[in-house]
């Protein structure tokens, strides 16, 4: 089985525009941007999911994305940014990565159209609430 794309990258086995190096992160920007400045940031460690991040690994990873999402808006000259991640389902690369996108006004992003569900009444609700809240 050939390496994760990824980690390809963080291993500069394969080419990259990258912005920001450090011991425990790379970002660079994506091949296919939703807008110029789109930026992918990953962890050096192959991890699959934000749920397998480790501990020791959390606190750069969620500190970075907002250092790199102030240079993509700065550097884009953006009003704003978009941060997404994908956990598993749509996840195109089996490797944690978020996406920092630059944001203006009327840039033609329409979002996510997700549909909203509700609870059957407050029983389920706290069904659900109680589930969660014991898998903690």
């Amino acid at each position: 089985m050939s390496e994760c794309a990824f980690c390809e990258v963080a291993a500069g086995k394969r080419p990259a525009a990258i912005v920001l190096e450090t011991e425990a992160i790379v970002a660079f920007l994506d091949h296919a941007p939703l807008f110029p400045g789109h930026t992918l940031l990953v962890p050096r460690m192959h991890t699959h999911t934000v749920e397998d991040l480790t501990p020791d690994a959390a606190g750069p990873f969620w500190a970075t994305i907002g250092r790199v999402a102030r240079a993509v808006r700065l550097g884009t000259g953006a009003q704003g940014t978009f941060v997404a991640i994908n956990n598993g389902v749509s996840q195109s690369v089996p490797h944690l990565h978020a996406h920092i996108v630059p944001r203006t006004r009327g840039d033609g992003l329409r979002g996510f159209f997700w549909p909203r569900t509700r609870y059957e009444d407050d029983r389920h609700r706290e069904a659900v609430r109680a589930a969660i809240s014991a898998a903690m």
